[in-house]
């Protein structure tokens, strides 16, 4: 018989080993947040940032982490199912708080995967992927895609009726928070199916909606923060024990409106927008500090990130002129794509695993699935994570090559972008945002019809290269009608796009629909 502590060594190995490679798994995704915003990559920030700052030199800070959009939906969308969003109906602009739902019926997400490693899986904040709010009628609403919806729709919601189609229909086994923005109606709270009260009172913030007496949107950022840290005390025994959570905490802040409690208005000594961002830090500090005191925070594993850059609503001018930069180095901002549009904050803790550090290779929030696949042992299907590369190589070893070795952007009015390793070819002649040159401004017109910037010399994109490498500006865009073609961008079998994508755009006049030129890559089948 094997010696007594022998055998107390070998399960505590077991259980250390169990432990490390099934973490418990947090990601928490700010709202229009720049990647300036952060201290930690931006030396010459304004904004104490404390919490995040520690966090980043906790774990491993990635310099070039994006979202495959400047706007909020569709890298939602993306993070969530490891496929790029415009293989959707959803090729530009975002959804609203009652569009129907973006996440087509069976498509794997990464809380479904999660879910079925035997994983508990929750999701805090701001969905803004859809859902189907039940009618008066007795049926589900089809709202549009458009942030307002038709004239009547609104009043035929029946709010007494549980709500299909969201969170917990995608691999979710709890839900709380809000269907969109919180600048957009229906101003709720939201548990699992259900509204916690019934939207009979009227509210404005920017958009004025149906919205419940109780809710304000000053409260919302702190009681997602209350609701996060109770979800990890509840579950923290259960999660020493062999059974880890994932929580999906996508905050609604420091997107508009810009509401800091009273504790923090006025502490950054810069704007309203600033006092946000710092509250924000405080309320991550809330939830690591949670983690700390309920002894799981070696074994958790912690991405904090953004869903685009920062908004102009910060009103960034005011900001640059008090020497804050909310894009640090990068050109544009959110909606953009310009770097600024697209290139986040990028952290990942895992005390058990990762050394910290600082990683420059190419990585995107499209990655998490096959990432978290990678770390939990599961297989993912041919028809799941199309576009998804796992990071983990490079979590392990800092050293590792990037596994991926090209990216696809988008802008908000839909533009292209595609990056190959240094290099980046933008398919649109301006910012295909909301900075200049706007799509369809003079200043536009007079542009190249495309960009092309070494980003490893040019991280601004101050210097078009396009006239002096036509020849590979051609094998560029080449190679990105071949993976739009092939309705994926990994190994694997070929995948139908859910619609007609148009890579080339013009748009002839600011706001007004993009028409196409060229031909369209249908691969719908």
């Amino acid at each position: 018989m094997r010696p007594l502590p022998f055998l107390c060594a070998l399960f505590c190995l077991l259980g250390t080993s169990g432990a490390a490679d099934r973490p418990n798994i947090l990601v928490i995704l700010a709202d229009d947040q720049g990647y300036g915003d952060v201290g930690a990559y931006n030396p010459a920030s304004k904004i104490p940032t404390p919490h995040l700052d520690k966090l980043a030199a906790e774990g491993l800070r990635f310099t070039d982490g994006h979202t495959t959009s400047g706007v909020c939906t569709p890298s939602r969308y993306s993070l969530l199912t490891g496929r790029y969003h415009w293989r959707t109906r959803l090729q530009s602009g975002v959804l609203g708080g009652w569009s129907p739902p973006l996440i087509a019926p069976g498509r794997l997400t990464v809380a479904g995967m999660l879910k079925a490693q035997g994983y508990r899986t929750a999701c805090f904040g701001k969905w803004h992927l859809g859902m189907a709010w039940p009618t008066q009628e007795g049926t589900t609403a089809k709202a549009g895609d458009a942030i307002d919806p038709a004239p009547g729709v609104v009043g035929r919601f029946d709010y007494t009726q549980p709500i299909k189609d969201g969170p917990l229909d995608h691999g979710f086994d709890t839900y709380f928070g809000i269907s969109a923005s919180l600048d957009m109606p229906p101003f709720a709270w939201i548990q699992d199916r259900r509204t916690t009260e019934l939207p009979t009172a009227t509210k404005k913030w920017l958009r004025s909606g149906p919205a419940g007496p109780k809710f304000e949107a000053i409260d919302v950022l702190p009681t997602l923060t209350d609701k996060v840290c109770a979800y990890v005390s509840a579950h923290a025994a259960d999660a020493k024990a062999g059974r880890p959570f994932f929580a999906y905490v996508p905050l609604p802040a420091p997107h508009t409106p810009i509401v800091p409690t009273a504790e923090w208005q006025g502490k950054s000594g810069l704007n309203a927008y600033a006092d946000f961002v710092r509250q924000v830090d405080a309320e991550v500090g809330r939830i690591l500090a949670t983690l700390e005191r309920e002894g799981l925070a070696r074994d958790t594993l912690v991405i904090f990130t953004a869903d685009n850059g920062c908004s102009p609503a910060a009103d960034i001018d005011e900001l640059i002129a008090k020497a804050h930069r909310p894009s640090g180095p990068l050109r544009g901002h959110k909606a953009d794509l310009f770097e600024g549009g697209h290139r986040v904050p990028f952290i990942v803790r895992w005390p058990a695993a990762v050394k910290p550090g600082v990683a420059d290779q190419l990585v995107s929030q499209v990655d998490f699935l096959a990432t978290f696949a990678a770390v939990t042992g599961a297989t993912l299907p041919a028809n799941a994570g199309e576009d998804s590369v796992s990071f983990l190589p490079v979590l392990r070893d800092v050293a590792t090559p990037s596994p991926r070795t090209h990216l696809v952007s988008q802008s908000i009015n839909g533009s292209f972008a595609y990056r190959e390793g240094n290099w980046k070819l933008a398919l649109c002649r301006g910012s295909g945002g909301w900075s200049a040159p706007k799509p369809g401004s003079a200043e536009e017109a007079k542009l190249p019809e495309f960009q092309l910037y070494d980003l490893a010399q040019d991280l601004g994109e101050t210097r078009n290269l396009l006239a002096g490498e036509p020849e590979r500006a051609a094998k560029m865009r080449a190679a990105l009608e071949a993976l739009v073609a092939r309705g994926r961008s990994t190994p694997g079998p070929d995948q139908a796009n859910d619609a007609p994508i148009l890579l080339v755009k013009k748009v002839n006049t600011p706001g007004a629909k993009a028409k196409a030129k060229g031909k369209a890559i249908d691969t719908d089948k």
